[in-house]
């Protein structure tokens, strides 16, 4: 009368999800910053970030993926592992892995990352450093803001002596 019936449930098969080849396509969760958004000021935290809104300030997600969106409009220095531009980008960009600007992407600034990758179509103005033994700290030190200008020139391929007009404000 009170015995509970004894139902057969099948095993459970263990589920397996291959993993991505391209990190940028693991972003699924993490925080976004949506296409009404304006924040002005330093943004950092654990997790990756989708940036569809307008951001000025500082992003410092170094761990994490950092993705501009094409609604997205960033006025900032990024640090993080992988960054994605697909939007409009002013700002120095600095990665640990790797830097793609998308066809629909637009970046005025300088890039530090061991692998960056330029789609056909998309609009970049400035300067990239691929060295992939130095870029380490020099992404620690600019994106601390403690490389001096002669640093910034000698990484830029300037000599100060011969083109002193050559670093402007």
């Amino acid at each position: 009368m009170w015995k509970k019936a004894e139902t057969e449930y099948p095993p459970l098969e263990p589920h397996y999800t291959p993993p991505v080849a391209n990190p940028v396509e693991q972003m699924k969760g993490g925080a976004v910053i949506g296409p009404s958004i304006l924040v002005k000021g330093d943004v950092s935290g654990d997790e990756d970030l989708l940036i569809e809104g307008r951001l000025e300030g500082r992003v410092e997600l170094k761990q994490h993926n950092v993705r501009v969106g094409k609604n997205g409009k960033v006025k900032a220095d990024i640090v993080g592992k992988v960054i994605s531009v697909e939007g409009e980008v002013q700002g120095n960009l600095y990665a640990e892995d790797k830097i793609i600007i998308r066809q629909s992407g637009s970046v005025r600034g300088n890039i530090t990352a061991p692998r960056v990758t330029l789609e056909d179509g998309s609009k970049f103005k400035g300067s990239i450093d691929m060295d992939s033994k130095g870029s380490e700290k020099r992404v620690e030190n600019n994106a601390a803001g403690k490389s001096s200008s002669k640093e910034n020139a000698m990484n830029l391929g300037l000599d100060l002596k011969t083109d002193p007009g050559s670093i402007r404000p």
